[in-house]
């Protein structure tokens, strides 16, 4: 198979790669996916002469995304990410829990979402510094 890329389309396919690797192999610990890892190298290896060379570096003989890779501003679109997704979980959560925790029908869907909104305007505003949690109970 041959995809032909520009050096601007490498790149981003290079950040792609990388973060769906990240998702997927991240909180893994020792049981990673080797199938990512090893597309993840095999990309990252064909920046050798391309001019992208400072995006690689070997790892126990292993190309991998090198510190100038990461540093560059993928791990931060991944905080970002990251961010967003913990306060939309935590606001359904919260709203669920003040509902009763019921199945989501199309009944109670709005009130859902207008629960969701107001956490989520508050997490906006505040982000996590107001929440207030009962250890005792």
């Amino acid at each position: 198979m041959q995809i032909e890329l520009t050096n601007k389309e490498f790149r981003r396919l290079l950040d792609l790669v990388y973060i769906g690797n990240w998702v997927l192999n991240s909180s893994r610990g020792d049981d990673r996916i080797a199938d990512y890892d090893q597309v993840e190298s095999k990309l990252f290896k064909l920046c050798r002469g391309t001019g992208m060379d400072s995006l690689v570096e070997v790892w126990r003989g292993i190309p991998v995304p090198s510190q100038a890779f990461v540093d560059g501003g993928i791990q931060e679109a991944i905080v970002d990410y990251e961010d967003s997704v913990f306060y939309d979980i935590l606001a359904e959560e919260l709203a669920r829990r003040d509902m009763g925790y019921p199945d989501i029908t199309q009944e109670n869907y709005d009130e859902l979402n207008e629960r969701m909104e107001k956490y989520l305007a508050e997490f906006d505003l505040n982000g996590a510094d107001r929440l207030v949690l009962d250890a005792d109970s």
